[in-house]
């Protein structure tokens, strides 16, 4: 099992595009999400994955188990996923040891724009891009999970 820490901000513009040097389509959805926890099934470029993440922790970490599924075992999956399918572009942006992952919304969430850093501890510093926005850690409303439920639009 591993665990995660990571920071959420949004985006300011579009700059992040130039530094990507990948970008990847996604669809998720949840099966389960309760007290924190979240169970849930992804297609990233037409490759399943699924996911089991528990509650947050110390702030920013909690414990994540993920699977590779193949595609078909990830569609079936997807009929047993709660309303409400999150879709976007992930674009990945090297930062120096680390990298950032933007994601650009679509569908119910379009107008989002949000990037994440995974870092190896909580108190680990980072080169912060013009393009970082407001920090939004720890806000449940930027959550997938909660995005799912309650898309971007309707805020």
């Amino acid at each position: 099992m591993n665990i995660e820490t990571e920071r959420k901000f949004l985006v300011s513009g579009d700059g992040f595009l130039s530094e990507a040097t990948s970008s990847h389509l996604m669809k998720q959805g949840y099966i389960a999400h309760d007290g924190g926890r979240t169970v849930r099934v992804r297609l990233v470029d037409g490759k399943g994955i699924l996911t089991i993440k528990g509650p947050t922790f110390s702030g920013l970490s909690r414990m994540e188990w993920e699977k590779q599924l193949s595609r078909d075992e990830a569609e079936d999956l997807f009929l047993l996923c709660k309303e409400g399918l999150v879709e976007k572009t992930r674009h990945i942006i090297p930062a120096g040891k680390r990298r950032f992952e933007v994601d650009v919304f679509h569908g119910e969430n379009e107008g989002l724009v949000m990037a994440e850093i995974e870092l190896g501890s909580a108190d680990e510093t980072f080169d912060r891009p013009s393009w970082l926005g407001e920090e939004v850690t720890g806000d449940k409303r930027y959550y997938n999970s909660y995005l799912s439920k309650h898309p971007f639009k309707t805020w």
